[in-house]
């Protein structure tokens, strides 16, 4: 089974910029899909940033123009550049690995789940 590990999280203040990173075990990515989703303490899932096979990307309206989501040419990689951070902001984000070639929004598109990094936000 393939691994995700995502790294880059943390503490920061109202209007910084946080660089989350997810590396996949193996190169299974290459060709599908690869996303970052968050979940607010109580909250359920929610759809951050995806990215397709062939760079095709897709945001959430609350992060558009504040969030960058970009992969590595192996397909093995997937980062999400967050600026302008809010305290809404503040979740546990999850990297993910789709069964589509394109972008995806749903979460039952993704077979594969990193375990995921606190991004906490101060104001």
């Amino acid at each position: 089974q393939v691994q995700l590990q995502e790294s880059g999280g943390g503490l920061v203040q109202a209007g910084g910029s946080l660089r989350l990173s997810c590396a996949a075990s193996r190169r299974t990515f290459s060709n599908n899909a690869m996303g970052w989703f968050r979940q607010a303490a109580g909250e359920d899932r929610e759809f951050v940033a995806a990215i397709g096979w062939k760079g095709g990307t897709t945001y959430a309206n609350s992060v558009k123009g504040r969030c960058t989501i970009s992969r590595d040419s192996a397909g093995n990689a997937v980062y999400l550049q967050m600026n302008s951070l809010k305290p809404e902001d503040t979740a546990v984000y999850y990297c993910a690995g789709a069964r589509t070639a394109v972008a995806t929004e749903q979460t039952a598109h993704c077979s594969s789940w990193g375990q995921g990094t606190q991004v906490t936000v101060s104001s």
